[in-house]
């Protein structure tokens, strides 16, 4: 049913959890293993960190609260900052609106991000944190001075000096 023999495909070790469609969860939730939402969460999501733990919002699922979980799949509307320590992917039909800490992030066309993205060097995040509106709008002023249009395909990571 998953790909492979034993299951387990993109799945943490352990027992998997599921909020359904027609359930809505209030308070906050602390889980091993994976948590599937299809449904609705009213609260903060927290896994063990340093764990294997995966949370997958589904794309009619919504969470209302701060994700703390190893991996993240997200499919579906976060209403909060979401810190990953491992993987976070953001598939087509996303929505986050906050911020999100990452230490590897993958964002499949479609996805949205209404907040800043944070890198996270070990367990410390980066020295600054980046915003996509302000890097967008950079670019496109850079773009529009130089009287051409330039690639847009390297986030800048450093701030320019007044100099360059």
């Amino acid at each position: 049913m998953w790909g492979k023999k034993d299951g387990t495909v993109g799945f943490a070790s352990g027992s998997t959890t599921l909020i359904s469609k027609t359930t809505e969860l209030v308070g906050d939730v602390h889980f091993s293993g994976n948590l599937e939402v299809e449904g609705r969460i009213k609260g903060n999501v927290s896994a063990e960190e340093g764990s294997d733990a995966r949370i997958r919002i589904m794309e009619q699922g919504v969470i209302e609260g701060e994700i703390h979980v190893p991996t993240i799949v997200v499919n579906g509307l976060v209403k909060g900052n979401v810190h990953s320590s491992k993987h976070v992917e953001l598939a087509a039909k996303a929505t986050v609106q906050g911020n999100v800490h990452y230490s590897v992030i993958e964002m499949v066309k479609g996805s949205q991000v209404n907040g800043n993205l944070v890198y996270i060097e070990g367990d410390k995040p980066a020295q600054a944190a980046f915003s996509i509106d302000a890097a967008v709008n950079k670019r496109a002023a850079k773009a529009d001075t130089a009287g051409n249009s330039q690639p847009v395909d390297k986030v800048p990571t450093k701030p320019q000096s007044a100099s360059t």
